[in-house]
C-alpha cells in the first residue's frame, strides 16, 4: 500500500473526482422517502428496480407557483400553477436534473435538484429534441430551402379547426389589413391522436387543389400535449413537401413546434399570421397617398416640360416662317444701308480731315508766318555765328601769344644780351665738351654784336671732374 488517506481526504477527493465528471445531469425515478422540512428545503430518494439516488431540492432553487413550464416554455393558459415542490407525493415518477454533490459528514452523495418535471411531459420533451435533431440532419430546417411568402396574397388556405379561437382572431385580422383576400379553410382536427393525419391530408389536398398563394397552420395555444398533433414527423414531412409557402401561427409566442421550424415563417400566434400575410390599411392608405403625391409632381413636371418645348417649337416655328425670313432680310438691308452710309460719311470725314492737314502743313511750310520764323532764326544763327567766330579767334589769338612767349624763352641768341657767347666748331655744330677741340682746331666764338675766329691753342680739363 503506497499511502494511507484519512476519511475526510478520501471523501474529498471522491466529491472533487464525482462533481468534476457530473457537474450536470438528468435522473428519472420514482419518489420515495419524501420529506419537506421547515426550512423549505425537500429531501426525497429516487429509485427504480435496481438502485436509489438521495436528492434534495433547496428552497432558493424552487419556484411557488410556475406561470410557463421551466422545460419547454409553454405558457399556461390557465394561470400560474403550483410548482412540483408542492405538488410532489410518494410513488410519482418524476425527472430531475442538477449536480452530484458528496455530503461529507455522511459520507453519501446526492443530487442537489435545479429543475424537476413530471416524467410524462420530460418524455415528451426529450421526444421533441430528438425529433428537431434528426430534422436538422435532414436540412429540413434550412433558411436557404425557406421561400419568400407573396406581398398580399390574394388566395390563402387555411389548415385549422373550424370551430376555434384561432381561425376566429386569424379572421378579424384578416378582415382589417390589406384590400381584400379570399380564405379557404381546410377543417382538420389541431389536437389529439387524429389530428396529425387530418393536418397531413388537408396540406396535400391544399397543394393538389393548387389555388392558394400561401397556407396557413394556426392553433391557440396550449400545453405541450395539446400542441403535440404539429410535433408530429408526419406533420413535418408534409410541411417539408408542401409546393406551396407554408406559414405556420401555432400556440403563443413561446411555443415552438416541430412545424414552426420546418415551415417558411413562423409566426407567433394566429394573430401574427395574418399581420405576416397583409399589411395595415392605414399603410396602404399612406402609400397610395404617395403614390398620389408622387403621380401629380411628375404630372406637374411633365406638363412643364411640354410647355417649355412647346414654347421652344413655337419659337422654332416662326424663325423658320417665310415672313420671318423676309422681315430678317428688310432688316438686314436696312442695317446694310445704315452701315454704308456711315463708312459714306466717315470717309469724307477723314478725306477732309486730309486735306485740311495738307493745308496746315502748306502754310506752315510756305506761308508768310513760315518765312518770318526762318528769317528769325537765320538772325539767331548768324548771330551764334558771329559770337563763335569772336571767341574762336580770341582763343586762338591767346594760345598765339603764349606760344609765341615760350619760343622766345627757348631763343638760344637770347643769352647772348646778358653777356654770354656761343662757340661753334668749324663744320657749324655748338662746341659742348673741352673733349670736342683739339689743340690747333678754329672755334667760332658768336657773342651779342658779332662772331670772333680763334684757334685753340691748350686745353684745361675741369678739375672738380664733372664733364
Amino acid at each position: 500500500m503506497s499511502r494511507i488517506f484519512s476519511v475526510r481526504e478520501l471523501t474529498e477527493a471522491v466529491k472533487r473526482t464525482l462533481e468534476g465528471v457530473y457537474p450536470f445531469v438528468w435522473v428519472k425515478g420514482q419518489v420515495s422517502n419524501l420529506t419537506k422540512a421547515a426550512s423549505g428545503h425537500v429531501y426525497f430518494s429516487l429509485k427504480d428496480a435496481d438502485a436509489t439516488l438521495n436528492c434534495v431540492w433547496f428552497r432558493t432553487a424552487q419556484r411557488g407557483e410556475e406561470s410557463f413550464d421551466p422545460l419547454t416554455g409553454e405558457v399556461f393558459e390557465d394561470g400560474p400553477r403550483p410548482s412540483l415542490a408542492q405538488t410532489m407525493r410518494e410513488g410519482m415518477e418524476i425527472m430531475c436534473a442538477g449536480r452530484l454533490n458528496v455530503y461529507p459528514p455522511r459520507g453519501a452523495y446526492q443530487l442537489v435538484v435545479e429543475i424537476a418535471q413530471d416524467a410524462g411531459l420530460g418524455r415528451l420533451y426529450l421526444e421533441f429534441e430528438e425529433l428537431k435533431r434528426t430534422l436538422a440532419a435532414k436540412g429540413y430546417f434550412d433558411t436557404q430551402r425557406k421561400r419568400a411568402l407573396p406581398y398580399h396574397p390574394a388566395r390563402v388556405a387555411v389548415v385549422t379547426a373550424t370551430t376555434g379561437a384561432a381561425i376566429r382572431d386569424f379572421l378579424r385580422i384578416a378582415g382589417e389589413r390589406g384590400w381584400g383576400a379570399q380564405i379557404r379553410i381546410y377543417p382538420s382536427l389541431v389536437q389529439g391522436d387524429a389530428a396529425p393525419a387530418q393536418i397531413v391530408q388537408a396540406l396535400e389536398t391544399a397543394n393538389a387543389h393548387g389555388w392558394a398563394d400561401v397556407i396557413v397552420l394556426v392553433r391557440g395555444g396550449g400545453s405541450i400535449e395539446d400542441l403535440w398533433a404539429f410535433n408530429d414527423v408526419r406533420v413535418a414531412d408534409a410541411v417539408f413537401a408542401s409546393a406551396i409557402p407554408v406559414v405556420s401561427g401555432v400556440g403563443h409566442e413561446v411555443d415552438v413546434t416541430i412545424a414552426d421550424l420546418v415551415a417558411d415563417m413562423r409566426a407567433a400566434t394566429p394573430s401574427h399570421a395574418a399581420q405576416l400575410l397583409w399589411p395595415e390599411r392605414a399603410t396602404l392608405m399612406q402609400t397610395v397617398d404617395e403614390c398620389q403625391m408622387r403621380l401629380q409632381r411628375r404630372w406637374d413636371t411633365g406638363m412643364r416640360e411640354r410647355e417649355s418645348l412647346l414654347a421652344a417649337l413655337t419659337r422654332g416655328l416662326a424663325w423658320l416662317s417665310p415672313a420671318r425670313q423676309l422681315q430678317r432680310l428688310d432688316e438686314r438691308f436696312e442695317d446694310l444701308g445704315l452701315r454704308l452710309h456711315r463708312a459714306l460719311d466717315g470717309k469724307i470725314s477723314r478725306d477732309a480731315m486730309a486735306v485740311q492737314g495738307c493745308t496746315d502743313r502748306l502754310v506752315r511750310a510756305f506761308g508768310p508766318e513760315a518765312v518770318a520764323r526762318h528769317e528769325l532764326r537765320v538772325s539767331a544763327l548768324e548771330d551764334r555765328l558771329h559770337w563763335a567766330g569772336e571767341k574762336v579767334l580770341h582763343g586762338r589769338q591767346v594760345v598765339f601769344e603764349r606760344l609765341s612767349a615760350q619760343l622766345s624763352m627757348l631763343d638760344p641768341m637770347r643769352p647772348l644780351e646778358r653777356g654770354y657767347s656761343l662757340v661753334r666748331r668749324d663744320d657749324g655744330t655748338i662746341l659742348r665738351s673741352v673733349r670736342e677741340a683739339g689743340i690747333g682746331s678754329k672755334l667760332h666764338v658768336t657773342v651779342r654784336d658779332g662772331v670772333v675766329q680763334t684757334e685753340v691753342t691748350g686745353i684745361a680739363p675741369d678739375i672738380s671732374g664733372d664733364s
